[in-house]
């Protein structure tokens, strides 16, 4: 990727993002790890979790049950990890594509938000897509809840 200027945190995807999430994501400059650069496809969820912690990785993932997940939530608590969940049902590469419109946003939360936590990375309505293509989406915490 000549000429690209990598930047910022390292982006931890998860295997249920596949391929093309992080080669979008890499090629808009972020620093991005692959599950399955690190670890076999069956490795359970809070061992990968446990060693993304360590290096502290951003988790991105697009699995939604993690909330009814009790050792999964306990693993984000334990090793500290910051979590993004990628939500909406479309293909991986328009996906990711709404993510990088959403970078600001993204850097802006992470800035400002100390692990452990999980916010949720919407994409953005029609309407502002309507409105404007490029539109970014928004990022919400959504876990632990506020006190």
């Amino acid at each position: 990727m000549a000429g690209i200027a990598t930047r910022g945190p390292v982006y931890f995807t998860d295997r249920d993002l596949g391929k093309q999430f992080p080669a979008r994501l890499r090629e808009a400059g972020l620093v991005v790890e692959r599950h399955a650069d690190h670890f076999a496809h069956d490795t359970p969820d809070a061992q990968w979790l446990t060693a993304v912690g360590e290096r502290g990785w951003i988790v991105v993932t697009h699995d939604e049950r993690i909330r009814y997940k009790a050792n999964e939530l306990a693993a984000v608590i334990e090793h500290r990890i910051a979590m993004l969940l990628v939500v909406g049902h479309a293909p991986h590469a328009q996906l990711a594509e709404h993510f990088v419109q959403t970078i600001a946003r993204i850097d802006a939360f992470v800035a400002t938000h100390q692990p452990p936590y999980i916010a949720k990375v919407y994409r953005p309505t029609p309407k502002e897509l309507a409105l404007r293509p490029d539109a970014p989406g928004s990022v919400v915490h959504w876990y632990p809840p506020a006190r």
